[in-house]
Order: structure tokens, then C-alpha cells, then sequence
């Protein structure tokens, strides 16, 4: 049997029809390799054969014993019931609808069975009722172990998925493993095959630290890897270098009203370094929140206009692009052509913007996701930045990267610190820039706890903002009221604060239109309104530098790096900013431990750590968000050896890769896709 087999549909499959084929799809099972990769949650202990004296009511029991007597009633509504012993008691096997042939060909009088099911207890007689295996002698090696259950849905019993799993762990076939056997040894793993037939019967699958489990972490981990690199191989092509004079840029850095970073000057280098290699660059600038990764990429997109090329800036909102384009003006001044262009641009405007791209009298164009629609042509593009990227995943940069042409530099910006180990997992494709200070006159947010039952106290300190010319952000878990979690609501805190402050309080919310978003924050911006109210949905990166005071309800709820993310939506101008996190009592020693991080560090890349140990991967950032599907069995904390181990490994051999050795691997968790991987 091939390979062929593993990626084959689930239809293929003895015993499996269309119906039962549409079931196993809910469960997001569709090919056999998902039934591979669907590791049992636990197992059922069938292993012991207990006597009758033994049994506990409520609980699986495996018995053998003798049948004594078969009764099958005339009335339709009684059950069949087959009497049993052993040498220290009696017990009665009861059927439902169950054919009478069936029955006594299952149970032979005077002959010794093995039974497993759960045990009940009626008219003072121990009872098993539909009991789950029923089997001779010579065959309870099938029943008499451990039985490994899986999560279902709706239509499948346990018996017949276990039926179909079984069916594909004994079908599978030998595999020949990509892992050299003193790699294997040396590591303390299992080969492939091996390790996947222990995980689906033994209690390998609920330990995250066994060899099997650890086998299966290590290949996913390669898969991702290595698709990265190959991803990586496609968008580092050759290109024309970028030959500019370094004074001009000096010359925008002198007239700033602020110094920069050493953190900053040293990523300046970095991609200016890129700019000036016969090799396309492709740049991540991580910074925490506040870190001034906007100036960084202006200076090299002023490199590379006086370079002879045109520039594209890209941003997730109109009102995050808008922000851009009067920044750049600002900076560049008459230096440089600069247009804006979003969905909303007027068509007359459009039109005029479109031919003058084409004929390159435009040289920097800011703007949202419409940049890259198909009929925008560039004259001669020769860099592409784009903010707050977390929406792109590894096969959307491979796209972008195509867009752009191969003498077209790529830089990405993410203000959401990321810890190294899950750095490398997600972007490992690119390379990576770090800014890690902030400007020096950026002052550091006061962040104070206090108890909801002591909200009374803020308003005063709200009244004194709004009185002062500042504005307030009052951030709520929910949406709407809930009785399942007591939680706070945006729209009820909206309506009690705008009693308060009226005709002073705007809300916005996850389930607002767009367009709805846009003209609550335009008036927030505008100073229109003093107050926000909102979820969670608040803009990254958008500035509003007259916000200086955030008010976060059930703090706790929320993780770490979200918790930080929010803060730094104040304080950006040159006041002090203020993060009140308000909580209930009877705190978790979670919550305590992470508020407490929070009060005393203002260090993104520190938090997102601590929270990462706390929340895990998923929490810490949204793959929803990032265009990657999640990682199934790593855990970057349990499993950070792992993660090392595996990059290294795909570092040893990317000189070397046998695209045919690993397509496999790849396939196998939904990495070919991203690189285009063809048959195996």
C-alpha cells in the first residue's frame, strides 16, 4: 500500500457511506491522514476481568461468565434478557430491539463469555444493559485492554469511529522515515510509523512528553519549518540593488523633533544593508507598542524614492493609513510625491491618481488593502511596506511577494511582541528586525488596580481628564449583557457613562459595521467625544494622542499581552497616561500574578514571555488573525527543546533539501499548500 493511501478521502474506507462520510466531516475528518492525526482524548480501562462480587454500579466492568438462560418475551416492549454467573454471583445481560437469532447465536447456553459494559443495579440483581463488547474466549484479547476514546459528534458512537480508526492504524503502510536512526536515537524519539500506532493504543496521547507525543510535536515543527524555508527560497530572488545616497535620509533624521533609538538606528542599518544586496528583501520590524516602527520605515522608503523607484504603504483601516499620510507629509514635507487612496477614494480622484502612478508622477502611495487591487499599476515599484501585518499568513506573503515583482523589497511591521520560539514558528520565511526601545520622551504609562465595587471613585478622576482637554478609553469584555457571564457590557456601560458625561460618550463594538467604526473613531480623533467606550476592537496603531487615561473592565479576563496591547492605546502624546485595570474579587492566583506583571513592567516582549507561560500560544496571538492554522500539538512552553531542535535541523539541511524526502511530512500537516507542494 502507498502513500497515496494516507491522502486518500475517508470515503475509501470500508463500512463508510455518504451519511456517515457527512458526520465524519463536522469532526473536520475527510482524508485518512485526519484520522491519523486525530489522537484519542483518553481511554477506557477494560483491562481487568473483574468477578461478580466485585462490581461497582455506575462504572465499566469486563466480566466472563457463564450463560445460563436466554428469555425473549412476546410483548414487543420487554427487553431480551440473558442470565449469567460466575462462582460468586449472578447477573442479568438486557437487550432492547435486538433480533432473537442474533442473540442466541451471540449466547450460547452453558458456554463461557466475555462481557464489557457498564454495570446498573435492578430488582437486586447487578445488570448490563447493551453491554459494548460480547465475545468467546478465544477472542477477548480484542476487548480485555485498554480502549482509546475519542472526541465525536452527533451520528458516530464510539464503537464504530473506534472501528474505522482501527482500520487505518492496522492499514497503514510502512513508511520510510525522513529521520535517520541515530537522529532518532539521539533525540530520545520513536520512528514514524511506531510512534503513531503507540499514540492510538497506549496512553501516549495524553502525555505531551512521550516519545510518541514528542515525535509527532518534532514533525509538525519540521513541517512548519520547512515550508518557511522553501517559502523563504521563492520570494529571496535576485533583484537590481538599491543605490541611494546616504545623506539625503540624514538629512530628514537631522530635522526630526525627536532623537532616535540606538534600537532604531541599528534596524535602520539593517534594511538599509537589504535595500543595497542583489537579493530581494523581505523584513519583519517587530516593536513593542510605542516603539516608533512608523519613522523607521519612512526613512528607507525616502531611500528608495531617491533611488529612482516608487514606494507603496499599506495599512489594515483607512483611518491607520490616514494617520501615515500626514505624518509623511510632515516628514517629507515637498520632498517627495505622496497620494492617498482607500475603497472610499471619489472616482474622479481615483482616476487621476491611477494615471499618475502609471506614468510614475507619484512616488509614495499610502493606503489600505485596495493598493494591491488589480487594475492599480506602478510604474516602477520598488518597496512595499505594510503595517500591522498579523493578518498575513505565509501563503499571503508568498502572494504579496508576487505582486510586487522581483526587484520589489518587502518590509512588514507587527507591534505585537512576540516571544523568539513562536517568532521563529510564524516568520521564520523572513527576516526578523527587533526594536526593543522606547524614544526617550515617551513617559511610562501608570498602571492602578482597583475593585469594581469602588468604581464610584474613577468618575471624579474622569471628570478632572475630560475638564483638563484629555480624552478616556472605557474598554468592556462583552458586547451585549449576558446571563451566562458575568461580565461587563459595552452598550449598559455606555448607557451608564453617558449619563454621566452627556452627549460626551461614543461606542464601538465588534459588531458594527466597518464604515460604523470609522466615523465613532474619526469623532473620537476629532475630539468630538471625550469618551470611548468599546470591546476589545480598539485600532493597533492608530494614535490618539490626546487619550491619556484607559479604563479596563474584568481585567482578569483578558491575557497579558492583550491586557498590554490595550495600555498602549494612551500616553502616546506628551502626557501622562493612566491604565486602571478594575476587577471583581475572588481572584485566581493567575490573575493576581499576571495584574501584578502588568503594574510593574512596561516591557512588551517581557509580558508576551509571562504570558505565553500563562495563556499558551493561541492566546497570546490570534492565528484566526495570522493566516496560519494553529498548531495542533506544539506548545511552545512544553515543547520549547522541541522547537529549537527542529530548527536547527531544518537549518543543517536547507542546503540539502530533498523536496521529495519531506513533501510527505508536509502534506501531512497542511504545509504543502502554503509552497505549492505537487504529488508525492
Amino acid at each position: 500500500m502507498k502513500k497515496d493511501f494516507i491522502f486518500s478521502e475517508i470515503s475509501n474506507l470500508k463500512g463508510i457511506g455518504p451519511q456517515l462520510s457527512k458526520y465524519l466531516k463536522k469532526r473536520k475528518i475527510e482524508k485518512i491522514k485526519d484520522v491519523i492525526l486525530n489522537l484519542p482524548y483518553s481511554e477506557t480501562d477494560r483491562s481487568k476481568i473483574s468477578k461478580l462480587n466485585e462490581l461497582e454500579v455506575g462504572k465499566i466492568h469486563s466480566i466472563k461468565v457463564l450463560v445460563k438462560k436466554l428469555s425473549f418475551p412476546r410483548l414487543r416492549n420487554l427487553p431480551n434478557k440473558i442470565s449469567c454467573e460466575d462462582e460468586t454471583g449472578k447477573i442479568d445481560i438486557i437487550y432492547f430491539n435486538s433480533r432473537e437469532g442474533y442473540l442466541r447465536k451471540l449466547f450460547q447456553v452453558n458456554k463461557w463469555i466475555i462481557i464489557s459494559g457498564k454495570v446498573n443495579f435492578f430488582n437486586k440483581k447487578y445488570q448490563i444493559t447493551n453491554p459494548d463488547y460480547v465475545t468467546t474466549l478465544e477472542k477477548q484479547e480484542y476487548v480485555i485492554k485498554n480502549i482509546p476514546k475519542y472526541n465525536l459528534t452527533k451520528g458516530i458512537n464510539e464503537k464504530k469511529y473506534r472501528s474505522i480508526s482501527e482500520q487505518v492504524i492496522n492499514s497503514l503502510p510502512n513508511i520510510e522515515d525522513w529521520l535517520n536512526v541515530d537522529f532518532i536515537k539521539k533525540n530520545n524519539l520513536l520512528n514514524w510509523n511506531e510512534s503513531i500506532k503507540k499514540l492510538h493504543n497506549s496512553k501516549d496521547a495524553k502525555n505531551n512528553q512521550s516519545k510518541s507525543y514528542r515525535r509527532l510535536v518534532f514533525d509538525e515543527l519540521c513541517a512548519n519549518f520547512l515550508a518557511l524555508l522553501e517559502n523563504r527560497k521563492r520570494i529571496k530572488k535576485n533583484k537590481t540593488p538599491k543605490l541611494f545616497d546616504d545623506n539625503y535620509a540624514k538629512t530628514i533624521i537631522k530635522n526630526l523633533p525627536f532623537n532616535l533609538t540606538n534600537s532604531q538606528v541599528k534596524v535602520l542599518d539593517e534594511i538599509n544593508i537589504d535595500l543595497l544586496k542583489d537579493q530581494r528583501m523581505f523584513r519583519i520590524i517587530q516593536g513593542d507598542v510605542g516603539s516608533g516602527k512608523t519613522i523607521v520605515s519612512l526613512i528607507p522608503i525616502f531611500n528608495v524614492i531617491k533611488s529612482g523607484y516608487q514606494c507603496a504603504l499599506m495599512s489594515p483601516t483607512e483611518i491607520l493609513a490616514k494617520q501615515h499620510y500626514i505624518f509623511s507629509k510632515k516628514i517629507f514635507k515637498d520632498e517627495i510625491k505622496i497620494e492617498f487612496l482607500t475603497g472610499k477614494t471619489e472616482y474622479k480622484k481615483r482616476k487621476e491618481i491611477l494615471k499618475n502612478l502609471k506614468s510614475e508622477k507619484i512616488d509614495l502611495l499610502i493606503g489600505t488593502h485596495a493598493l494591491f487591487q488589480n487594475k492599480i499599476e506602478f510604474k516602477n515599484l520598488g518597496l512595499i511596506v505594510i503595517d500591522e501585518q498579523h493578518k498575513f499568513g505565509v501563503k499571503q506573503r508568498s502572494d504579496l511577494a508576487k505582486k510586487g515583482g522581483n526587484n520589489c523589497d518587502v518590509l512588514l511591521m507587527s507591534a505585537t511582541p512576540i516571544p523568539r520560539t513562536m517568532m521563529m514558528s510564524l516568520y521564520g520565511d523572513m527576516d526578523i528586525s527587533k526594536i526593543s526601545e522606547k524614544p526617550a520622551q515617551r513617559k511610562k504609562i501608570i498602571t492602578l488596580s482597583k475593585p469594581e465595587n469602588k468604581i464610584n471613585e474613577i468618575w471624579p478622576f474622569i471628570e478632572k481628564q475630560i475638564d483638563n482637554g484629555n480624552q478616556v478609553f472605557w474598554v468592556c469584555p462583552l458586547i451585549e449583557e449576558s446571563a451566562f457571564l458575568d461580565y461587563s457590557s459595552a452598550k449598559k456601560k455606555f448607557e451608564l457613562i453617558n449619563k454621566k458625561f452627556p452627549n460626551k460618550v461614543g461606542l464601538i463594538h465588534g459588531a458594527l459595521e466597518k464604515e460604523e467604526k470609522e466615523i465613532v473613531l474619526k469623532k473620537f480623533l476629532n475630539k468630538e467625544i471625550s469618551i470611548l467606550v468599546s470591546t476589545t476592537v480598539i485600532e493597533v496603531g492608530i494614535d490618539f494622542p490626546n487619550a491619556n487615561l484607559i479604563v479596563i473592565e474584568n481585567a482578569n479576563k483578558f491575557g497579558l499581552a492583550q491586557l498590554h496591547q490595550l495600555r498602549g492605546r494612551v500616553g502616546r502624546g506628551k502626557k501622562q497616561g493612566t491604565c486602571i485595570l478594575l476587577f471583581k474579587d475572588g481572584l485566581t492566583k493567575n490573575a493576581i500574578k499576571r495584574i501584578k506583571i502588568l503594574k510593574n513592567s512596561d516591557d512588551g516582549f517581557f509580558i508576551a514571555e509571562e504570558d505565553l507561560k500563562l495563556r499558551g500560544f493561541g492566546d497570546l496571538i490570534g492565528f484566526q488573525q495570522s493566516g496560519i492554522k494553529n498548531f495542533r500539538f506544539s506548545d511552545p512552553v512544553v515543547h520549547e527543546d522541541l522547537f529549537n531542535l527542529a530548527e536547527k535541523y531544518v537549518q543543517n539541511i536547507k542546503n540539502d533539501v530533498n523536496q521529495n524526502k519531506y513533501a510527505f511530512l508536509l502534506k501531512l500537516f497542511d504545509r504543502a499548500e502554503i509552497i505549492n507542494v505537487g504529488e508525492i
